[in-house]
């Protein structure tokens, strides 16, 4: 293992998931608990997604538990990773942020995202208009920006939200957003820790079409990756069997709460989902820290990505903290 700790700022995304025999109360003090321990590890942000109509995510009403972690942490950076704009005025969302802004100065951050983070039933029960919003999103970023500007001196305004330093993120999973992070000169988070196919391409875009702006002078990057540590590979692995199974629920359509891990996952899964599982989790590190350690520094080599988010669905929450322990120790 390289006694070089890597030099990268190294940051959560948490989605409250529900395990099974547990509610989604559990799953919010769950996360609170991770931030807290994280906070004191020296994660630099803590973020969390929104999602709708799936048992195993408890993170739909995205800004109301970013206050809940805010309130119960001290200097680690809150924020969406990301808030689905097209399923909300972006006038609320300038408030809503603002209002945590206002409550944690300095500790907010605002991911954007374009797709529903649901199903298209839940999306029309949201109001969304799926076509339209994908043409629409730039449009509703920018509104957004004018709302947090201290130079609206329009008819609307955002209070609170109005002139507070609220950096916002581009979101995404395809090149799309690389090009539109891009030009709007706003760093760029992918989610390759389940749609890793365009990482390398929407890097590539987003570095050599990026414009400067006043929010951002040169690229920046950050990739989320699954990571699961353990003592060792194979108690890592087994860890991960609960990570499979409810990843398998979402390839099969019968979603289900992270269930506990199992010795083995053969006879559960078939070759094809198999295959297909490795393919959705391309970008995830698993076993002991030597192990991680060496996946992680490959990855950062390949991409150069200037920072990296992770997650972790890990059934035992002891286990779990252990894992974002052992990952941290390999950071500078």
């Amino acid at each position: 293992m390289n006694t070089t700790g890597i030099n990268r700022p190294l940051s959560v995304l948490d989605l409250a998931t529900v395990l099974e025999g547990q509610t989604p109360a559990d799953a919010f003090h769950n996360s609170l608990r991770l931030a807290q321990h994280v906070e004191k590890l020296g994660y630099k942000r803590f973020w969390m997604a929104e999602h709708h109509s799936m048992i195993s995510v408890a993170s739909s009403a995205t800004a109301v538990l970013l206050g809940y972690i805010a309130g119960g942490t001290k200097t680690i950076r809150v924020g969406s990773g990301g808030v689905m704009l097209p399923n909300h005025a972006p006038l609320v969302v300038a408030e809503q942020f603002g209002t945590l802004e206002s409550l944690y100065p300095g500790r907010i951050d605002l991911g954007l995202g374009r797709a529903p983070g649901t199903d298209q039933i839940t999306a029309r029960a949201l109001r969304r208009d799926h076509v339209a919003a994908a043409h629409e999103f730039p449009e509703q970023i920018q509104e957004l920006q004018h709302y947090l500007s201290a130079d609206n001196t329009g008819p609307v305004r955002a209070v609170p939200g109005e002139g507070l330093d609220i950096p916002i993120w581009i979101l995404g999973s395809s090149t799309d957003s690389a090009y539109l992070a891009a030009a709007m000169g706003l760093p760029y988070a992918f989610a390759s820790h389940f749609a890793p196919a365009q990482l390398h391409a929407a890097l590539k875009i987003y570095r050599q079409q990026f414009k400067p702006s006043e929010y951002l002078d040169k690229p920046y990057t950050m990739a989320c990756v699954n990571v699961i540590a353990a003592d060792t590979d194979a108690e890592a692995n087994r860890l991960a069997t609960s990570f499979y199974q409810m990843f398998l629920g979402v390839i099969r359509g019968k979603l289900r709460k992270l269930p506990p891990p199992v010795d083995s996952m053969d006879g559960i899964w078939n070759e094809y989902e198999y295959a297909h599982l490795q393919q959705m989790l391309t970008c995830t590190f698993i076993g002991s820290k030597a192990t991680v350690d060496t996946q992680i520094r490959q990855f950062i080599d390949v991409t150069a990505v200037d920072e990296i988010i992770v997650t972790a669905n890990v059934y035992d929450q002891d286990a779990r903290l252990k894992s974002y322990e052992l990952l941290r120790s390999l950071f500078a």
